[in-house]
């Protein structure tokens, strides 16, 4: 009866697809696994999914998490009413860094790249930038998300100096690697899918042309009315003022984030606290916004309800992302990644263990919503497996490693999706299936290249 620990996931899935519905899908999945932990009870069930989602506070990295997506809401919120943020466009539209698609384009997606040390840090401060960009030239919210979440989430495993790279590496050392560093770094460039979906999201830039639902949302661009993330969508309705008045927040966001890394790391940025340092950055943003909104005198009195409604536009956002953290620790609670993984190493063939590898962290990513989850599942089967077939070891952490990217960035039920919809401000759904054909596309060719890379040994 073990297959039935993937029935939750794909629930989750169809649900969120034929409803739209991310709460429905959700809760029912979150449900559904409790039931099948409490030995079918439906009542159990219901009362476990109350517990499960109390125990997420029990983390104080998903704490953070919350809260810094509720801060983030006032942040953008205050520069928005002091003007920066249309400023911050004006500005950029005079010097012509970002005048055409393809150059607003470019400078996005250069942000997600050059901030490689944090995933959500990447994905806030690139879709914050990027969305007033897009819509003043009726460009698609949907290709903005898919521009950043394909592009923070490959770089942060080819980069490796973060938290991805300690993470892997004490995976490995606690799994009888011996130098796992020299691994660990001859995996960047085997990293096929990571590669494959960075140079996909370039060259759609550079030939400013999409395929699939990508191409059906921007053919039927529209100016973005109250979307279900809850961004507010009236950044340039305000009267440009001084482009610092965006410009220092997001540099204490970004800046700070990286500085606190360092300092909670003990002087080595890859061993700080990537959820601490993001929460500490965006309060001293917040901070520093609610200051320059102050000076325009624009809000005398409301500052504070200002800040209250940025969060409460983020709340519908947050919501999803509590459900996604409580869907996270009922399935690996159930088992479904053990059981996934299993299917894995059961493949008698070794040439083609690194291309089962790859597709069972995709799949186990996709439907667990948590790419660090599937290498605490599958590192540790995978490197026996490497070490007994004779595979080289790198050769299959790399599968691992961007099997694990690919449900990371394209799952409905993945925090970094859910965060890229919230920061572009795109229908979260909308998101999911207008960029998931980019994914496929890369994921079929990087399983064809390990297949051949498996032959070759």
């Amino acid at each position: 009866m073990e297959w039935l620990t993937v029935l939750p996931p794909a629930v989750a899935l169809i649900v969120a697809v034929w409803t739209r519905n991310v709460f429905w899908s959700l809760g029912l999945a979150i449900w559904l696994s409790e039931t099948l932990i409490a030995a079918f009870n439906p009542a159990m069930g219901a009362l476990g999914s109350i517990d499960r989602a109390v125990s997420v506070f029990g983390s104080t990295g998903n704490t953070r998490i919350l809260l810094f997506c509720l801060i983030i809401g006032a942040l953008i919120a205050y520069m928005q009413r002091s003007g920066g943020i249309a400023a911050m466009v004006e500005k950029l539209h005079k010097t012509g860094l970002a005048s055409t698609p393809r150059r607003a384009s470019l400078v996005t997606a250069i942000a997600g790249v050059i901030i490689f040390v944090e995933t959500n840090v990447s994905l806030l401060a690139s879709g914050v930038l990027g969305r007033p960009l897009f819509d003043r030239l009726k460009v698609s919210r949907a290709r903005l998300a898919y521009i950043i979440d394909s592009t923070c989430a490959p770089v942060c495993v080819l980069v490796l100096l973060n938290g991805w790279g300690a993470y892997l590496l004490s995976l490995m050392m606690a799994n009888g690697v011996d130098a796992p560093v020299p691994v660990l770094f001859q995996t960047v460039a085997l990293n096929f899918y990571a590669w494959l979906t960075l140079a996909g999201v370039f060259v759609t830039i550079m030939l400013n042309r999409t395929f699939g639902a990508m191409a059906t949302a921007d053919a039927n661009w529209a100016p973005p009315l109250g979307l279900a993330e809850g961004i507010p969508d009236n950044d340039l309705n305000e009267t440009p003022s001084r482009a610092i008045y965006m410009g220092v927040p997001m540099l204490i966001l970004v800046g700070g984030a990286l500085g606190f890394m360092f300092w909670t790391g003990g002087g080595d940025i890859t061993q700080g606290s990537g959820s601490q340092s993001i929460l500490w950055a965006v309060v001293l943003a917040t901070a520093a916004a609610f200051i320059f909104l102050a000076m325009t005198r624009r809000a005398e009195g409301e500052m504070v309800n200002i800040g209250f409604q940025g969060m409460g536009d983020l709340l519908p956002a947050v919501t999803v992302i509590f459900l996604a953290l409580v869907l996270g620790d009922s399935l690996r609670a159930l088992g479904t990644g053990d059981f996934i993984a299993g299917i894995a190493a059961s493949i008698p063939a070794p040439w083609t263990i690194p291309a089962i590898l790859f597709v069972a962290a995709s799949v186990t990513s996709f439907t667990t919503g948590t790419s660090w989850g599937t290498y605490g599942i599958l590192v540790p089967i995978a490197i026996p497996l490497a070490l007994g077939a004779g595979v080289p070891l790198p050769l299959v952490m790399a599968a691992v490693i961007g099997g694990g990217v690919f449900g990371d960035h394209c799952s409905p039920i993945s925090d970094t999706t859910i965060i890229a919809s919230l920061a572009a401000g795109c229908d979260h759904i909308e998101h999911v299936k207008t960029q998931l054909p980019y994914a496929l596309v890369a994921g079929g060719a990087a399983t064809g290249l390990y297949l051949i890379s498996g032959l070759l040994g």
